[in-house]
């Protein structure tokens, strides 16, 4: 068995890019994602080592760090950043993993045997600042992962955490969002003073709340 949402994420400590880290003081106080590639200069996750370093100023401005893994040697991964910076017009400065002997793929569960024996999959961990996982994603190697999904994600597990309110399908930050069934209807307007609207008793809206 996998690890499941609310476990705690296992702690490590590994050589990446940036030095040695121990992955649970490295994360302080605030939110982390932990992403895998099955190895490096593979040309899908190249372009997505490239996105998210384009959009760290808002994993940032979320307190969020992020951190790559990759089951090739550090030697490996610099050279693979010096490419990542050139071809994707960036620069990373968000440390990447390496996990050659597997350690972590293994805490993560991030081989699966009936996809390769020994390459990790495109697995992707949202972390609390409990460091209990809140998301778990696997991508199949084709398919480039979308980053601003995971912003999306982690706005609504923020506002979540820090008011009390869920997020509907297809949620965007600036719309209202919806009140959690454990807070009974009478006490909404004293939690939410921008209003709310009853759609039925199990579905009341909000405008989101930290805007």
């Amino acid at each position: 068995m996998g690890l499941q949402l609310g476990d705690m994420a296992p702690d490590f400590t590994a050589e990446t890019t940036q030095g040695t880290i121990q992955f649970h003081r490295w994360l302080g106080d605030g939110w982390g994602i932990l992403f895998s590639h099955p190895a490096d200069y593979t040309p899908v996750c190249t372009t997505e080592l490239g996105a998210c370093a384009r959009l760290m100023p808002e994993f940032e401005k979320r307190n969020v760090k992020v951190a790559a893994l990759s089951v090739d040697p550090i030697e490996s991964h610099h050279g693979w950043v010096n490419d990542i910076n050139e071809t994707q017009h960036t620069t990373v400065d968000f440390p990447i993993i390496a996990d050659a002997d597997r350690h972590v793929a293994h805490l993560y569960g991030m081989i699966h045997p009936n996809a390769s024996e020994t390459a990790t999959v495109r697995s992707v961990f949202v972390i609390g600042p409990d460091r209990k996982i809140k998301l778990t994603l696997t991508y199949p190697a084709s398919t480039g992962r979308n980053f601003d999904e995971l912003l999306r994600v982690i706005d609504s597990l923020q506002l979540t955490a820090g008011y009390q309110v869920a997020t509907p399908a297809n949620w965007r930050h600036g719309e209202d969002c919806i009140v959690v069934p454990s807070i009974p209807t009478a006490d909404i307007p004293g939690k939410f003073p921008k209003g709310f609207t009853e759609v039925k008793p199990y579905l009341r809206y909000t405008p989101q709340p930290n805007l």
